[in-house]
């Protein structure tokens, strides 16, 4: 029996492209790639689906593999570039490429499938970046895109008659039709939503990571995580601060807190969990303070007391909510992407 591995997000195309070469006969084991700027496969209202879910129903393996370090290596220093943010979209492709391939040789498979649709991505899933991107991989001609083959030059598996190029498919550009009713055909029920992509595509995000990395080179698991929530600004001296929007990221905020990192909050009232990441000087605590009482419900009071946790214990300090000027003047955000409040 032919075997392949398979990139797959969980979302409907690489679905369909598993299904349809099991189809086939072939025996596919799905290899899901986890980053620090993906979407969190245990959060159900996230981009990408559990993707164990449709490999239980219809009997294929996945195995998870986090790309770690290797990504956020290239995020800085792609060597095909950016795409309109800070997405290393043809970059990232050749890095999960080559990690497949070691699995692939590992395991004996014969070739690689992926979910990829001619034209659907404007960086990536074009004619001209698909042989450059098997190319820097090492795997010219052993990678199978059964959702647009018949679009694109044959492939080694297509060749030698491990897969049917009749039994493929012909699909380009950005429209989701031909995939669903492909989907209802195969009896997949349930898929995720297309979405748009990692968190490198959004431009708030991309903003915030580009101004971290312009500070810090080498930013933390916890710096970067830290990207995904609250409201950010930037001291003169180069301490950051995080004010959480809700409770969830209060929780979240509280959860990520290293030694060192102070914490603030308004006692009695609704009140965001801000945290200064790294220690901090009396004025900028103060600063702080201004920030997490002008996101309090006591934010209309003329002064707010405001509890300082340290890892010497808990003090308070009087703090003047902050107005707008001030927040406008520290805040980590591209003046012209709207939505941050």
């Amino acid at each position: 029996m032919p075997k392949a591995i398979a990139l797959y997000s969980g979302g409907l195309d690489s679905t369909l492209a598993i299904l349809v070469a099991m189809k086939q006969g072939i025996e596919v084991t799905a290899v899901t790639f986890l980053n620090h700027f993906g979407c969190d496969i245990s959060d159900k209202s996230s981009c990408s689906k559990d993707p164990f879910s449709a490999a239980e129903k219809f009997g294929f393996t996945v195995k998870l593999c986090h790309l770690a370090d290797k990504f956020i290596d290239i995020v800085k220093n792609p060597k095909f570039g950016h795409g309109k943010n800070m997405n290393p979209c043809i970059d990232c492709r050749i890095l999960m490429l080559k990690e497949v391939k070691e699995f692939m040789l590992m395991t004996g498979a014969d070739f690689i499938i992926t979910g990829e649709v001619l034209y659907q991505r404007p960086m990536s899933q074009r004619r001209d970046t698909f042989p450059k991107i098997d190319r820097e991989a090492g795997l010219k001609g052993y990678v199978l895109r059964p959702l647009s083959a018949k679009h694109l030059p044959l492939t080694i598996a297509e060749q030698t008659g491990l897969v049917d190029r009749e039994r493929l498919y012909g699909f380009h550009g950005r429209s989701r039709k031909p995939q669903i009713a492909l989907a209802k055909e195969l009896g997949l029920t349930e898929y995720p939503a297309p979405a748009g992509g990692c968190l490198l595509t959004d431009p708030l995000y991309s903003y915030r990571l580009h101004e971290l990395l312009e500070h810090n080179e080498t930013p933390s698991i916890k710096d970067i995580n830290l990207l995904r929530l609250g409201r950010h600004f930037r001291l003169p001296s180069g301490l950051k601060i995080v004010v959480g929007r809700d409770e969830k990221e209060n929780e979240t905020l509280q959860s990520l807190r290293d030694t060192g990192d102070v914490l603030l909050w308004v006692e009695g009232v609704g009140s965001p969990i801000t945290i200064i990441c790294g220690g901090a000087e009396e004025d900028e605590i103060k600063t702080a303070a201004a920030f997490c009482a002008r996101y309090s419900d006591a934010k209309k009071q003329p002064s707010v007391e405001v509890t300082v946790e340290k890892n010497t214990g808990n003090t308070t300090v009087n703090a003047v909510p902050a107005n707008n000027t001030v927040l406008e003047q520290y805040r980590v955000v591209q003046k012209d992407i709207k939505g941050e409040k």
